[in-house]
């Protein structure tokens, strides 16, 4: 307990660093008090129960997979950070470590032993009943476990303990890379006493209905896609065109999740009612995106370009931002390139699986920008022996570190603006094309948009 009290604010820092925006729907459900069973989706490894536990006041106990626990190193950080092992099958029936079922079932009896108690205490345990951890925007079929350490803790109270089952769906937008943006999506509170007398009668029967109750609960505070498929063309119209078919501004994270969601259903729409409206989208946004590519610039690039009335104020407004930052964004750079490449560095190196790439980055950028930040410091007073500019160096790392990433992406942006300006002077026709092209799309999107909407007032 001690090292997850002392561990959560450094992770609650990190968090903050390692996403651009982590949106939570209905705070006040993430801090419904225990006893609490906490459910949820698991696309992205450990990061999953530390976007939820970073931002819940109680401490969290968390049903891991026992290969965790193999090492003894990770064993004992796990245990201390409230940790339970549960053996799954699939880990424990081969090689020396073979156990027959009778002892799987007595080892996650044990389990289940642990979880009753804690939550008998008042305390939150988290599951996640998909039982494997896979980056793609999926339910998989959720295990009965969840379900029945629910049940069976009620059921040691006579139904009367209070614990409530807290569904929480967990939408990343671009789980692998850094300062991506991610929507904890809570649903309400299942009242596991409802089930009470279904469990009398039939307790497989209860737990399959309390799951079937948790999937449809997850379902809906999810993006699901059916295939890979759908997934991409549905990406490729977020990254693309969100601008026009999102019409608030600001945009929330809930916003481009709803869009996510309308979309998939259009396209299932459009696939039963009208597939050649649907294989022309396709078709022109897959042209489209390949000559972007082609041409080395992106939609957002065409379209500013392609605004001839505020084309030249545009320009001179962002060169000067751009001239007036570039002392301190070197200066950023230079003090945070280390720190910053060598998580995605270690990532790549060591795992091929991309659940594991995002915790592996959290965790090597909390020691490298905590020891990189910490030697130069002492380097910086090494050669001043003056306190007041080694404190002015150290207030100075994040915030020129953050400065530094926002003008990177913000010159890239302008260079690609650039890049097209330019080729419109000297392959006007190619540009011009491009335009007709975005055209055609927008129109059929927003022909789209109106046939759909018809058609499910």
């Amino acid at each position: 307990m001690l090292f997850y009290t002392v561990m959560k604010p450094l992770v609650q820092v990190a968090l903050r660093v390692f996403f651009r925006r982590l949106e939570i729907r209905h705070r006040d459900r993430l801090q419904t008090p225990g006893p609490l069973l906490m459910v949820s989706n698991h696309p992205n490894t450990l990061m999953d129960p530390l976007v939820v536990a970073a931002n819940r006041r109680q401490s969290i106990a968390f049903l891991a997979k026992s290969t965790f626990f193999k090492n003894p190193i990770s064993a004992a950080v796990l245990r201390s950070g409230n940790s339970i092992p549960i053996y799954r099958r699939q880990d424990v029936e081969t090689g020396a470590e073979a156990v027959t079922p009778e002892q799987l079932a007595a080892q996650n009896e044990a389990t289940f032993g642990k979880c009753y108690d804690y939550l008998g205490k008042g305390g939150t345990v988290m599951i996640f009943p998909e039982g494997t951890s896979v980056s793609e925007r999926r339910l998989r079929p959720l295990k009965t476990g969840a379900a029945r350490i629910a049940l069976g803790a009620e059921a040691r109270h006579n139904f009367r303990l209070g614990l409530r089952v807290l569904p929480v769906g967990i939408n990343y937008f671009d789980p692998q890379r850094f300062r991506s943006d991610v929507l904890v999506n809570v649903a309400p509170p299942i009242r596991v006493a409802d089930y009470a007398a279904a469990y009398y009668q039939d307790p497989t029967a209860a737990a399959d209905q309390l799951t079937e109750d948790i999937r449809r609960h997850l379902e809906q505070r999810l993006v699901i896609t059916r295939d890979a498929a759908e997934d991409e063309l549905v990406q490729q119209l977020e990254r693309t065109f969100t601008g026009h078919l999102i019409e608030d501004d600001p945009r929330t994270l809930y916003d481009n999740f709803q869009l996510s969601r309308n979309l998939l259903q259009a396209v299932a729409y459009f696939e039963k009612h009208d597939p050649e409206h649907l294989g022309e989208v396709r078709e022109k946004l897959a042209t489209y995106l390949k000559d972007l590519k082609r041409l080395k610039i992106n939609d957002e690039a065409l379209e500013r370009t392609g605004r001839a009335d505020t084309r030249t104020a545009r320009a001179i407004k962002a060169g000067l931002k751009l001239a007036l930052g570039l002392p301190v964004y070197l200066y950023g750079a230079l003090n945070n390139y280390l720190p910053y490449k060598l998580p995605s560095m270690v990532a790549k190196r060591a795992t091929k699986e991309v659940e594991f790439v995002a915790p592996i980055m959290l965790v090597v950028g909390m020691l490298t920008f905590s020891f990189g930040y910490a030697a130069q410091i002492a380097l910086v007073h090494h050669f001043t022996q003056d306190w007041r500019w080694t404190l002015l160096y150290g207030l100075s790392l994040a915030p020129t570190g953050f400065y530094a990433l926002y003008y990177a992406n913000k010159l890239a942006g302008r260079l690609r603006r650039l890049r097209a300006l330019r080729m419109f002077r000297r392959q006007r026709p190619v540009m011009e094309d491009l335009l007709r092209q975005r055209a055609t799309i927008l129109k059929l999107l927003n022909e789209a948009r109106q046939a759909y909407l018809q058609a499910v007032q």
